[in-house]
């Protein structure tokens, strides 16, 4: 059984259809069809006698599924394989963990990133973000008019669908806050006092939308150093193109001009490192005295830190080097909007967003 989750409009139906292609015994079941529905009626007398691919899309919808396809899963010889698709929402998570644990491979699909575009639409794939219909969209501003259709469906129809029952209003707030707050710690006194709420229900909201692929929480590194270190999470809206749409711009230049334009560059940048690497644990560092790594990923045992930079041509700070000696790590790579990459000594080099995915293969 496989599990692919990831946000609305991420392309996970059409991956699903191109797998069925492959396929000569598929069954497919979209929960958003009321037929498929009404098929799943009695779901353990609908797919107990399916052979070959099984595939059910928009899963948490029937939350109910999940123990029968643990039943199903754990037959002798397993003559259905079953693909689940879904958007990642709390309760999905809950069902899978709860009834599907051992039993499902779990892979998280996001919008498109430079490996699949290329390097030299760099520029686009920034300022609209990787999901399809906005990437691939005829203007800037059609791309940015179906952006902020996709915010007012999330908040107004898909949240709702699922169960959360938070009024749309106030949870676009509090989303638009995060977008004002993107690359910044996590401030849960802050965020309730603007809100008019308590700590916990901002942590709540925090909670639904990272549950749900709209933002990330990059977990601090926590080791005893003997250094008083940054222990509250960084967050990020994780889509570029959604960040944008809440800050409310239309083209490159006016992202440029903007005073979070650096907070932008961070995390596009590390959302596209950790597509390319394929890492699932990520962290940053920092300590009250100012030393910092935007993040930390470790592969086969060993520490590799990642520092965005806008500027054209950066340069080695003391920062790096504090966070190379504390940290023990094996490299340190400095990810730029130039064009040029070059060594800035034995551990670190700078790496330009446009050979990302040949300089990181190692990693991958």
């Amino acid at each position: 059984m496989v599990s692919l989750l990831g946000p609305r409009q991420a392309g996970k139906t059409t991956l699903a259809r191109a797998i069925a292609g492959t396929r000569k015994r598929v069954t497919l079941f979209d929960l958003e069809n009321p037929s498929d529905v009404a098929r799943l009626t009695a779901p353990m007398t609908a797919l107990e006698e399916l052979r070959g691919l099984v595939i059910i899309d928009e899963v948490q919808r029937m939350p109910e599924l999940f123990a029968i396809l643990r039943v199903l899963a754990d037959r002798p010889r397993t003559p259905a394989r079953f693909l689940i698709l879904g958007s990642a929402d709390p309760r999905i998570v809950r069902g899978v963990s709860e009834s599907l644990a051992g039993r499902v491979a779990h892979v998280d699909i996001g919008g498109f990133d430079l490996t699949e575009v290329g390097a030299e639409r760099v520029r686009r794939l920034w300022l609209r973000g990787g999901l399809p219909r906005s990437y691939l969209a005829r203007s800037d501003a059609s791309s940015l008019a179906w952006r902020r259709d996709y915010v007012r469906d999330f908040l107004q129809r898909d949240l709702a669908e699922l169960g959360i029952t938070i009024p749309a209003a106030t949870l676009g707030r509090f989303w638009t806050m995060v977008a004002h707050y993107h690359g910044g710690l996590w401030n849960a006194a802050e965020f309730a006092r603007s809100l008019g709420t308590s700590e916990p229900t901002a942590r709540h909201y925090l909670d639904i939308l990272s549950g749900a692929w709209a933002v990330r929480q990059l977990q601090p590194w926590s080791e005893n150093l003997g250094k008083r270190l940054v222990r509250s999470p960084k967050v990020y809206i994780r889509e570029p193109g959604l960040l944008h749409a809440l800050l409310d711009l239309t083209t490159f230049d006016q992202l440029f001009a903007h005073p979070k334009v650096g907070a932008s560059w961070e995390g596009f940048a590390i959302e596209q490192v950790l597509a390319v690497t394929g890492a699932h644990d990520a962290y940053f560092w920092a300590t009250y005295q100012g030393a910092e790594i935007d993040l930390m990923i470790v592969r086969g045992g060993k520490r590799y830190g990642f520092e965005m930079k806008l500027a054209d041509a950066p340069v080695l700070t003391k920062s790096i080097h504090i966070a190379t000696a504390d940290l023990r790590l094996e490299r340190v790579f400095v990810i730029s909007w130039g064009r040029t990459s070059y060594r800035l000594g034995d551990t670190a080099e700078v790496v330009s967003i446009h050979d990302l995915a040949s300089r990181l293969r190692e990693l991958t």
